[in-house]
């Protein structure tokens, strides 16, 4: 197992599955500038980790994050000014690249969400893959509450996983909501009484497919949602082309004939 932290972010690797946490539970995880640019220094880390097979999000304490720490931020306002300037490459500042960078992870990646989930918080929630959150946790894109709005790339990823409408309503009036209610609107994948448990049982079933074909899964949802059918047809053929003469989709190939469980091989990309 490896182990590393910085800026109240901590971040574990065993048997190909890390576990990032947010890291200052005294403060409900609420998210500084630092630890903002650590979350995007360690997306970028585990991105070049080839036997990286999965990555569960999750706040230590009782709460997941209950979003950015203005308090904190504001005492450094040209600090703010610089993080908010775009990196020309990616498209991103540091805020929204703290979020957007766990979409650009090859492998799934499951936040674990219990207390509070408020404004930075919901959008570092929705770069995950998927969200488990328990029914009585505390959502809210809270933005509206300081009369702003989701700018942690939080506008995109709202508008992935529910419709506009329901959009609209959450950024404009910064309700407060149940994790349960979250389930109905879209925002969770799946209700538990303990996020982490389920999540890590989710990532174990995840390492028992290829990583290249979650890896080509992942690529596809996510560069073709909005695509048109021509388009993604083409990406499908060009994915599924490169999975077929692929070692690992052999080696689940010939697992699954044999009823094994197969042993994977790094992922190529």
């Amino acid at each position: 197992m490896t182990s590393s932290s910085a800026h109240n972010i901590t971040c574990t690797i065993d048997d190909g599955v890390a576990q990032v946490w947010l890291d200052r539970p005294d403060k409900l995880n609420g998210l500084t500038l630092d630890m903002l640019g650590e979350l995007v220094a360690v997306s970028k880390r585990l991105r070049q980790d080839r036997s990286l097979r999965a990555v569960i999000l999750a706040g230590a304490g009782e709460s997941f994050s209950a979003g950015l720490d203005f308090a904190s931020a504001m005492r450094n306002p040209a600090r703010i000014a610089r993080t908010f300037v775009p990196a020309p490459l990616r498209g991103t500042n540091t805020f929204q690249e703290a979020a957007w960078g766990w979409r650009r992870l090859p492998v799934p990646v499951i936040a674990a969400i219990k207390g509070h989930c408020y404004g930075g918080g919901v959008q570092l929630a929705l770069g995950a893959d998927f969200r488990i959150s328990t029914p009585d946790a505390q959502w809210s894109v809270l933005e509206a509450k300081w009369g702003l709005i989701p700018d942690m790339s939080g506008i995109r990823s709202l508008a992935e996983v529910v419709g506009m409408d329901t959009a609209k309503l959450l950024t404009m009036t910064g309700d407060t909501f149940s994790g349960e209610q979250a389930r109905d609107y879209g925002l969770v994948t799946q209700l538990a009484a303990d996020p982490l448990v389920e999540a890590d049982a989710l990532a174990q079933k995840l390492k028992s497919r290829s990583p290249d074909a979650i890896a080509a899964a992942k690529r596809l949802f996510n560069d073709t949602w909005t695509s048109t059918p021509r388009r993604t047809f083409a990406r499908e053929r060009a994915e599924q082309l490169a999975l077929l003469v692929n070692a690992n989709t052999r080696i689940a190939r010939e697992a699954a004939f044999r009823r094994e469980t197969p042993v994977f091989t790094a992922r190529k990309r």
